[in-house]
């Protein structure tokens, strides 16, 4: 039998989302929906960097303070 991987954040992420579903916790729904779509970002930057030529010091922080105002 093939041995199992851990879960990833992402997979968590989704399975806290659907228990807080089932139980009719809004406050659950709102942290887990939170969670999984700050994961989802994540793993979009990293994949779209990865494919990307680099970036240099200018664009990188043209970035960092792009995704430091849209949290305010």
């Amino acid at each position: 039998m093939a041995e199992r991987r851990p879960p990833t954040e992402a997979e968590r992420a989704r399975a806290r989302l659907g228990v807080a579903c089932r139980t009719g916790n809004a406050a659950a729904q709102t942290e887990a929906r939170r969670d999984l779509a700050a994961l989802k970002i994540e793993a979009f930057i990293a994949r779209t960097l990865a494919g990307a030529p680099p970036i240099t010091a200018q664009q990188r922080e043209r970035i960092f303070r792009a995704v430091l105002d849209s949290t305010t």
